[in-house]
């Protein structure tokens, strides 16, 4: 089954909730940066909430990028996506691997930390890029987005986001936003809030295997959820190229670039985002050089 994301209104329009399924984005990410079990949680998690806010993203040139930087062993992992959502990313420790929490579950808190921040930059076109910095509250990720949209961005909302990991790699991975519009009365509130609790978690729904749509009746306790937009089909997709990394070598000035023809007699070049190299012959970087610095 492919993945995909599904925006629905509950309790009569004033509940919007936004329901994912990244099970396949994530296992292509654990695969190509070779994760370890707990960072396949995190970064998980990371890219499932990155995907459902480039989901919510209005234009195809829209572009977001999602940072999280913690005291944990992982350091920082970096996201970013399109309004497709096209999602790709790296983790600067891919390898951490600790003890499980006191629950028996692999601990995501732990690997990133409790102490950091989340940094979010949303370029949508205007004259300055919206940027949004919000501390870590927990290092579970879901309750430190939960914190970032109340105190960035001013809305309430409910978050929930899993990742399933098993010996084979990740059986199931997805997540939740729910946001209460500005008429949404404390009852209508009041009873999203009981439906979540006694809906579990959302890796477990999704295991058991529910639809999407069945997940958000759960978790809003209503069972005449409207759906008002499907068929966003989240990816795993890196858009490098050996043009963009010829530019970043020209970046790099006449003086460096001369060093390395001469030094080193090419260049070998890895995307951070999908390890993808890139090699520059002696004559791909002279042309370089003759073409962008001319006497």
């Amino acid at each position: 089954m492919s993945d995909k994301i599904i925006k629905f209104l509950a309790h009569n329009q004033k509940i919007a909730v936004i329901c994912a399924d990244t099970t396949n984005l994530i296992e292509e990410a654990r695969k190509i940066h070779d994760l370890s079990p707990v960072v396949t949680a995190a970064f998980g998690r990371m890219l499932t909430i990155t995907a459902i806010m480039g989901a919510e993203m209005k234009n195809v040139k829209d572009k977001l990028t999602v940072q999280i930087k913690g005291n944990g062993p992982i350091e920082m992992m970096v996201a970013t996506t399109n309004n497709f959502p096209k999602v790709k990313g790296y983790v600067i420790n891919p390898q951490v691997d600790i003890p499980l929490n006191e629950f028996g579950k692999l601990d995501v808190g732990g690997a990133i930390g409790q102490e950091g921040y989340i940094n979010v930059i949303k370029d949508i076109g205007l004259k300055e890029p919206y940027i949004g910095i919000s501390p870590l509250t927990s290092g579970e990720i879901a309750d430190d987005f939960a914190n970032y949209f109340v105190h960035s961005e001013q809305r309430n909302s409910a978050v929930a986001l899993g990742v399933l990991v098993d010996k084979n790699g990740v059986k199931s991975a997805g997540g939740y936003l729910i946001n209460p519009m500005p008429d949404a009365t404390e009852e209508e509130i009041s009873k999203v809030e009981q439906a979540i609790f006694q809906a579990g978690a959302m890796s477990k729904m999704l295991d058991e295997k529910l639809s999407l749509q069945e997940i958000a009746k759960k978790i809003t306790g209503d069972e005449n959820v409207q759906i008002i937009e499907e068929n966003i089909i989240p990816l795993y997709e890196c858009d490098c190229s050996k043009e963009h990394f010829a530019e970043g070598l020209i970046t790099i000035g006449k003086e460096e670039l001369q060093d390395i023809i001469e030094t080193e007699g090419k260049a070998e070049l890895l995307c951070h985002f999908c390890n993808k190299k890139y090699l520059f012959t002696k004559e791909e970087l002279a042309k370089i050089l003759q073409e962008n610095f001319k006497e």
